[in-house]
């Protein structure tokens, strides 16, 4: 057929005045330029209307991960494949009378055609991880770091893959020859190595992810995580700095990640008060009374006043404080916290919620509030803290307690003008 062809492009050319012979070097390149013309048509049919047909469905589409694909322009990378294959079926057929020119063209153009390949996965890969960055799939899996590592292995196996179409060997030669090289390797890129691997545990165990908050004193790191790459991990501080910590570090260093705090809706509050402890004292018959008018006591009170008069009905000499069971105004106001908590709108009621009594120091005595809020919002976290702890400072005097506070310059002042006055 090749035959057929060129003895007919001699005889159009000897019409035309041109003298020229099948086997000549003029039919050749006009064949090769017929090639080229229905590689560039091809081109243009496919990407005028095959691409151009897709991208209008994707258009009226209601998905929107098929416009990511379009944005990262995967088909028409693909079509590029089109003229290539065409080229490749054809050149080795119009030069039959030239092996090595024919040999080389067509390595060529296998490596073009493996390059180009590879070049639209990327585009695939790509878009894939931008689609599981709009639906938020990398806060559960981190995708990028999958990507690259996808691509990674893609860029080895297609260099290993271009080197032995060029050279006409099979791939397994160059893949032997690379446990030469080994060695060397790992001595020029030891910290690149590192990293990749600390990458690959990170991404298989979900040690970080996109969005989480995480804490490593060590790199000044406190924020939330902005990327997660095979090398490197970044971090948006909360005062807006950046810090890139190396992914072997995540790995062989401690950090903290709040991203259980987040997962599960309550974010914990630990804080304590002291109490003067010279303000702790029983209460008497009007404190238990006035404070029996308290919402938050009206049931504690009686209950716990009915079981302490059970528990004194037999004890001697009762009027003595000493005997028996008493009433404090730290008890007490240990319940009413308790109380006050539980009924607390944005304290969440399914987590630990807990009031309790520390060891006492030299500053007093601490009731310490271990709560969860609802809302694991920063601001809204704080000003619920805030909150709670406004009150119990209010009230404190209500139940007859101080917060302790070591004395200040004013103080010393106030205690001096007294002295002098006396």
């Amino acid at each position: 057929m090749n035959i057929d062809v060129r003895v007919e492009i001699a005889a159009w050319l000897t019409q035309l005045g041109i003298s020229s012979q099948p086997s000549d070097g003029v039919a050749t390149l006009i064949l090769i330029f017929a090639c080229l013309i229905v590689a560039g048509l091809s081109y243009f049919i496919t990407h005028r209307f095959v691409v151009h047909g897709v991208n209008a469905v994707i258009r009226r589409s209601s998905v929107t991960w098929d416009d990511i694909f379009m944005r990262f322009k995967v088909f028409e990378r693909l079509a590029i494949l089109v003229p290539i294959l065409i080229l490749d079926l054809l050149i080795p057929i119009v030069l039959t009378e030239l092996e090595l020119i024919s040999a080389f063209i067509d390595r060529l153009l296998s490596a073009l055609l493996v390059f180009f390949i590879i070049r639209a996965v990327y585009g695939g890969l790509n878009a894939i991880d931008e689609i599981a960055d709009v639906n938020h799939v990398n806060r559960r899996l981190p995708v990028k770091s999958f990507v690259q590592l996808t691509k990674l292995f893609l860029f080895f196996i297609g260099l290993i893959v271009v080197f032995a179409v060029l050279a006409d060997r099979s791939p397994v030669y160059f893949f032997s020859g690379l446990g030469v090289a080994t060695g060397l390797v790992m001595l020029v890129f030891r910290d690149t190595i590192l990293g990749f691997v600390a990458g690959i545990q990170l991404a298989a165990n979900r040690m970080v992810s996109k969005g989480d908050w995480i804490q490593m004193d060590k790199y000044a790191a406190d924020g939330a995580v902005e990327d997660v790459t095979l090398t490197t991990v970044k971090v948006r501080n909360w005062d807006n700095t950046i810090t890139m910590i190396p992914a072997y570090a995540l790995v062989s260093d401690a950090f903290k990640n709040w991203r259980g705090m987040s997962e599960s809706g309550g974010r914990r509050i630990k804080r304590s008060i002291n109490i003067d402890v010279n303000s702790i004292q029983f209460l008497t018959d009007e404190e238990r009374l006035r404070l029996g008018k308290v919402n938050y006591l009206k049931e504690y009170l009686p209950q716990i006043f009915s079981e302490i008069s059970v528990a004194n009905a037999n004890v001697s000499d009762i009027e003595m404080k000493v005997n028996g069971r008493h009433l404090t105004n730290i008890g007490t106001f240990r319940a009413y916290l308790q109380e006050y908590l539980h009924r607390h709108e944005k304290v969440h009621k399914d987590m630990t919620l807990m009031v309790r009594q520390l060891a006492p120091t030299t500053e007093g005595l601490p009731i310490e509030l271990y709560i969860f809020t609802n809302d694991i919002r920063w601001t809204y976290y704080e000003a619920i803290q805030a909150d709670i702890f406004d009150h119990i400072f209010a009230v404190l005097p209500e139940f007859g307690l101080r917060a302790f506070q070591i004395p200040t310059g004013t103080d010393i002042r106030s205690i001096k003008q007294c002295t002098e006055q006396e």
